[in-house]
């Protein structure tokens, strides 16, 4: 709500519009309400100039009544606007000393509504710049069309495309992470094929046939088969330490080198986001606790920046780490209210088929809760407050996680604060899950490796290491070479397995 006394603080922007409305409802009223309904919401203001300081006046409406009841009679009317959004509460005729204004709330229409376009042609479809109204571009209606549908993007079947665009070494990395994660699950035992076709990475089209959804092509697929259907497909990180240097490390997903996937691209670049995250010694059983709640929070947000960009649209995904924070950017809008996304709850995806392939290998949240949790692990560990970012020019979500730390209070990253102990108790096995995580991870990226390499990429003692990659033979996932010092470790193949 406005303070209608004090009208002369506010200046039309991005979420405020002043109409002088003298000769009766403006035409362009409805190109306001087409552009706040598919950007963020806002107000208009009939009967209410602009200064020429800018600064707003009310100056009345004569008979408001009138211009009320017209108002309603179009919004309702689906031959000029597309969907009628308000309800009585959001108009109202106000009384400012003595001139009486039309004050209009409208709200931003749920991702189902939009695009709000008028005249019945989704041609005349607004978007809210500034303090302008613009006709949105082609990309960006088709952007509003593919949230609104009742499935979401990456359930796609792709039937000009065959299985062959997997990379193996992907599928076969994803099934040992689910083992470890899922020991026993129904699904370990199947061949291939039909792992990809109940996990919704692969689905039977009208040929019969089984082909990539587009979330198995994006989860799995190789990057020169993903821009076929993705044309603006890509992901880049870059890490900067020094403010004169474009950047000291990078990962694209077009340098041939490695397979551009998604899936590969979460774990080549969480275990470079957390190199510098310091952890407290703790021993539980005898075991090294090596994971905290800012772990816990960095992949919550890489996983919801690639979970939820819109693969469809430009400029791709960018998380950029710097020395003072981290930000993560992807395609798209929100497709909630950024403010119920703060308060959790609501599950609302864009790629609903890629959460639960990464649910299953414990990573990502489905209740809604994983941006509340970034939030409270922040504010709990004493740092600058998460700040998100909406654009529309193009569609851009951005969250910004600064290290800087308000009140001087101490963090996981600084490691003497009792506070930020974890519960060691009941955390033991799922570190132990992580760190084995980590080893595979590792030794998908290095045909071959011996502990002690395998020892510095984790933080442990060798010790411990060995302990890990003898269970890790145990359960058929790798195998070694060699004896003692000699031994090295690697990546079982299918044809090592005798299961």
């Amino acid at each position: 709500m406005l303070d209608l006394l004090h009208l002369n603080k506010y200046r039309e922007n991005n979420r405020i519009e002043v109409k002088k409305a003298f000769g009766g409802l403006p035409k362009s009223v409805w190109e306001t309400y087409s552009a706040f309904a598919n950007t963020l919401g806002g107000i208009i203001l009939l009967g209410v100039i602009e200064r020429e300081d800018k600064s707003l006046e009310a100056v009345g409406i004569p008979e408001p009544e009138k211009l009320v009841a017209e108002f309603w009679d179009t919004v309702n009317n689906p031959n000029k606007v597309s969907v009628n959004i308000l309800s009585d509460k959001d108009v109202s005729i106000e009384n400012i000393r003595g001139n009486r204004i039309i004050y209009i709330n409208v709200p931003r229409a749920e991702r189902s509504y939009r695009p709000v376009y008028l005249d019945g042609n989704p041609l005349n479809t607004y978007r809210r710049n500034g303090e302008g109204d613009y006709r949105c571009t082609k990309e960006q209606y088709q952007a509003m069309v593919r949230d609104a549908s009742v499935k979401t993007q990456d359930m796609l079947i792709l039937e000009e495309m065959d299985t062959n665009v997997f990379d193996k070494d992907s599928i076969k990395s994803y099934r040992q992470r689910m083992r470890l994660s899922r020991p026993g699950h129904v699904w370990e035992a199947l061949d291939d094929e039909d792992f990809l076709l109940r996990l919704g990475a692969s689905a039977i089209g009208h040929d019969g046939k089984k082909h990539p959804t587009t979330a198995g092509l994006l989860m799995f697929g190789n990057e020169f088969e993903i821009v076929r259907e993705f044309n603006g497909f890509f992901l880049d990180y870059r890490e900067q330490d020094e403010a004169d240097i474009r950047w000291s490390d990078r990962i694209i997903s077009s340098s041939g080198d490695w397979s551009g996937n998604v899936y590969d691209f979460y774990f080549r670049v969480y275990n470079r986001l957390i190199q510098d995250i310091k952890v407290p010694f703790r021993i539980s059983e005898g075991s090294r606790i090596d994971d905290t709640p800012v772990h816990n929070a960095i992949r919550e947000a890489l996983a919801n920046c690639l979970i939820n960009a819109d693969y469809y649209g430009r400029q791709g995904v960018v998380i950029i780490k710097k020395n003072d924070y981290i930000s993560f950017s992807n395609p798209g809008s929100f497709r909630i209210e950024i403010s119920a996304a703060k308060c959790g709850g609501i599950s609302d995806p864009r790629n609903a088929v890629m959460l639960k392939m990464f649910n299953l290998i414990d990573i990502g949240e489905r209740a809604g809760s994983g941006i509340p949790n970034i939030y409270s692990v922040w504010n709990r560990e004493g740092f600058v407050e998460p700040e998100i970012v909406e654009l529309f020019e193009p569609e851009r979500i951005c969250l910004i996680l600064r290290t800087e730390k308000v009140h001087n209070k101490k963090s996981a990253i600084n490691v003497g604060d009792k506070k930020s102990a974890i519960n060691v108790g009941d955390k033991k096995s799922a570190i132990k899950t992580e760190t084995k995580k980590q080893i595979i991870n590792y030794l998908t990226e290095h045909a071959e490796a011996g502990s002690r390499e395998i020892s510095e990429y984790v933080g442990l003692r060798q010790s411990r290491v060995r302990d890990y990659l003898n269970e890790l033979i145990n359960e058929k996932i790798i195998a070694s070479e060699g004896a003692n010092r000699n031994r090295i470790y690697r990546l079982r193949y299918e044809q090592d397995k005798n299961i």
